[in-house]
């Protein structure tokens, strides 16, 4: 099969499109044929030898995934052969022909490839962020960097569970926030009292996405207590401050999510937009989209 690896770190110019054995699912995996795959930060992280889950090089690429089962394991009871599925990618080697997966569920109606593409990563991410905040009906959640992938399904699935949601992004994005439904505060000096103009008494909760170094005045914002604060994206602020980097390998993950987020996205209440989409062939151009820090929403490889 086709499929991008890397043989050294470092920037987008290390992917190369090789010729690679097929796969073949093991007892409760299944094999997909590859329709589209997502982009996410842990992609150009792990590529860039920043973050790393135990792989040695050469190495595959990619998580989030979505296309057409082909092949099932010993097993494997929830989908069968045909069924559209999308889900996270066994081997991080999203970005091929054929893919395995245990994480899935079967893809919404509603959605085509690339929009189920782009789901799994972020989803997963905000689920575990928000349900560690135990956030739920009349929780008022600070949402720092709210329109990328991540932090666009924060603010939709914690407005799903009756939460306030304010969330911070750039000028451009406030719109996009005001049509999620979460109120957009400017991020940049003054974005505490931006805040505060809002909810006077501060936030209950507040979950860092964009991991730019303000965990100090999230904490402030949010009574005092860095238990109260939850960081996604600043491992060394964590440590700095106290405050919890929620690690989906460390804490558990949160892909029972996979099946249940039909319901939202069916009633219109879910939604990741994708900004971009690139060929297969172009995915160092698609990593190189990804680390400007200005996407929003989704990027996708377009595979079969």
């Amino acid at each position: 099969m086709k499929a991008v690896q890397f043989k050294q770190y470092g920037g987008p110019e290390v992917l190369e499109l090789v010729d690679l054995h097929d796969p073949h699912p093991g007892p409760g995996q299944v094999r997909i044929t590859v329709r589209a795959a997502g982009i996410s930060a842990s992609d150009t992280k792990i590529r860039r030898g920043e973050l790393s889950f135990g792989a040695t090089l050469p190495q595959t690429t990619g998580a989030d995934v979505a296309g057409i089962v082909d092949e099932i394991g010993d097993g494997v009871t929830d989908v069968t052969v045909g069924d559209r599925v999308f889900g996270i990618s066994d081997d991080q080697a999203a970005a091929a022909e054929f893919a395995l997966l245990s994480f899935r569920a079967k893809i919404p109606p509603s959605l085509g490839f690339v929009d189920a593409a782009g789901i799994p990563v972020a989803l997963e991410t905000a689920t575990r962020g928000l349900d560690q905040l135990h956030v739920t009906t009349g929780t008022t959640l600070f949402v720092n960097g709210a329109s990328g992938g991540i932090g666009t399904a924060t603010v939709q699935l914690a407005l799903a569970r009756g939460a306030r949601v304010i969330g911070s992004a750039g000028a451009r994005n406030s719109g996009f926030l005001s049509m999620l439904g979460a109120e957009p505060v400017i991020y940049g000096d003054g974005m505490t009292d931006r805040v505060r103009a809002l909810a006077p008494d501060g936030v209950d909760v507040a979950l860092d996405v964009a991991g730019n170094g303000v965990l100090p005045e999230l904490i402030a914002l949010a009574g005092g207590d860095a238990k109260n604060v939850i960081t996604l994206a600043d491992f060394a602020g964590a440590e700095r401050h106290g405050v919890h980097f929620s690690n989906g390998f460390a804490d558990g993950n949160a892909f029972h999510t996979l099946a249940t987020i039909g319901e939202l996205i069916e009633a219109g209440k879910f939604w990741l937009p994708v900004e971009r989409t690139f060929a297969l062939a172009d995915i160092a151009e698609a990593h190189r989209a990804a680390e400007t820090g200005h996407v929003r929403g989704r990027l996708v490889l377009i595979v079969n």
